[in-house]
């Protein structure tokens, strides 16, 4: 469009011969019929001098109203500030073009992203006569490039997240067969010994610092969305009204807790105790980001959902439970990092990295999402998107776990328990003897399953995660063999393949006797009875 102006400018500013009549018309033509670029002429000082309709679409003035203006009057105030348009003008004539994108001004106020090309007129002796000016609006063309942008920063941060998951997976996995013997040695050890003043505050010392390890590992497994979740209809308004007390104790008196609820919030489909951890380390978080004290709002609000809305989550109901704090609040570089494991902005000792980043698993297991606004100096408000359950006609929420009232031993039985970790192995067996049972250990569902066809099996404790025959395929395996015999299944893995879904039992690593005796319990019971 440039060269047709230069190759139609030259044949206007030729010295003596003005264009014929059917040119001239020709070319009016021309510009008027384009409505979808600006195009229009300035003199040498910037003032215009000819309007076609594309620039009226565009601008907003009429012929009448803007010829003799001066085309500074398109730019924005801060381009203005910067003597931006006498620069184009400048850089147009000493380079023989100016191009750039930026904003300009619509006659109504309102502002557009315009590409901009200035070309110079001359004579042909050189002298510089004016300027040819073309712009078009790509406003939503650089609306959709940028979402793309921002599609594609989701997916990368969704792919980064989910590496890391698997690895921290992993490593929590790896790491609960540790604590499992760890823990379930000691507290073997605890009870065989006499007490001695000098030896069990020694022990005590060793288990709670193991226990403090199993639920570092619990945090990395929220992250990896790998921990065990038991879902369901969830009150959160009364979830949070009964957490009040604490929350007013562990934050402190320099903190004022305020919350707000709609009648009839609908229940949340996610596991109610993990839901008041995630709460508790929001809040304490809240509390560190305000160090002279201040107010923690936490909110909750039911939310519906669009098809291809921003959060990236179906559409349909949701739950939003929010936390917001008057704190200092977080720059963009750490508020791309914020749900990363082990990233704190917390001093040596005072943070282990894991509180939000569990919040972020917790939501994702739930079928949520996790969301977090901040600034610096403006504070922070982290939002939970949890999926609406059906409210159940009497929904209790559970406010830890419970322990069941000690009970008389189970008779003796024969167990066949088989992990491929030594470690764990030796472990549970000790257990399983230590209650009074009689057990085979098998360190591989081949040698197991060789044991089962040789010997009276009553119960089979397998762990899920091993080579070649996992626990569900050595399950199935189990009642082809001995239809009826129960199975439980030991894992530090919440999450199992698709084809592994299944009803079996579950004891989560790490465990101690008494959760091994509970769960054998209630699977023994039912079929004694």
């Amino acid at each position: 469009m440039a060269n047709v102006l230069e190759d139609r400018t030259k044949v206007e500013t030729a010295p003596g011969a003005p264009p014929p009549q059917a040119d001239a018309a020709r070319y009016r033509l021309l510009i008027e019929a384009i409505t979808d670029y600006a195009i229009y002429m300035l003199d040498a000082d910037g003032r215009i001098s000819s309007w076609n309709p594309g620039a009226q679409r565009f601008k907003g003035y009429t012929q009448a109203e803007i010829l003799g203006q001066h085309f500074s009057r398109f730019y924005t105030d801060e381009d203005r500030a910067t003597d931006l348009p006498r620069r184009a003008l400048a850089a147009a004539a000493n380079d023989g073009r100016f191009e750039g994108e930026g904003w300009r001004v619509r006659k109504d106020g309102s502002r557009m992203w315009a590409h901009v090309i200035i070309d110079p007129i001359r004579s042909e002796s050189g002298e510089l006569l004016g300027f040819a000016k073309i712009t078009r609006d790509i406003t939503e063309k650089r609306e959709a490039q940028k979402a793309l942008e921002a599609a594609r920063e989701q997916l990368f941060q969704s792919q980064k997240l989910d590496a890391i998951g698997q690895l921290t997976g992993g490593v929590a996995h790896d790491f609960n067969n540790l604590l499992m013997a760890i823990l379930g040695s000691l507290e073997l050890v605890k009870r065989r010994l006499p007490h001695d003043p000098r030896i069990t505050p020694l022990i005590n010392n060793a288990i709670l610092g193991a226990e403090r390890g199993a639920s570092l590992t619990q945090r990395m497994l929220a992250f990896a969305r790998k921990q065990e979740l038991k879902l369901g209809p969830v009150e959160v308004a009364s979830l949070v009204r009964g957490m009040t007390g604490l929350l007013e104790r562990s934050l402190g008196p320099s903190i004022r807790i305020q919350t707000r609820f709609p009648r009839n919030l609908p229940a949340a489909h996610t596991d109610a105790n993990q839901l008041e951890s995630a709460l508790l380390n929001l809040t304490v978080n809240a509390r560190d980001a305000m160090p002279n004290g201040g107010l923690i709002q936490v909110t909750a609000v039911a939310e519906t959902l669009a098809e291809g809305s921003s959060l990236g989550l179906p559409a349909g109901g949701y739950v939003r439970l929010s936390v917001a704090d008057e704190g200092e609040g977080m720059d963009p570089a750490t508020l791309a990092r914020a749900t990363e494991p082990f990233f704190t902005t917390k001093g040596v000792g005072k943070g282990t990295g894991l509180g939000l980043s569990m919040v972020h698993g917790l939501a994702e297991q739930s079928g949520g999402r996790l969301s977090i606004r901040s600034r610096p100096g403006e504070g922070t408000v982290v939002d939970i998107w949890l999926p609406e359950a059906q409210p159940l006609a009497d929904t209790t929420v559970i406010a830890g776990k419970a322990r069941e009232p000690a009970l008389p031993r189970l008779t003796p039985l024969t167990v066949l328990a088989i992990d491929d970790d030594s470690l764990v192995l030796l472990n549970t067996v000790a257990m399983l003897e230590d209650l009074g049972h009689r057990v085979f250990p098998a360190t591989s569902a081949v040698e197991g399953l060789a044991i089962l066809r040789r010997e009276a099996v009553d119960l089979v404790v397998t762990d899920y995660a091993m080579p070649q025959v996992n626990g569900v395929q050595l399950a199935e395996a189990v009642q082809r063999e001995r239809p009826g015999t129960p199975v439980i299944l030991a894992t530090g893995y919440a999450e199992l393949a698709a084809s592994d879904e299944t009803r079996l039992p579950r004891l989560a690593k790490p465990f101690l006797q008494d959760d091994l005796e509970h769960v054998m319990r209630t699977v023994m019971e039912p079929a004694m009875a």
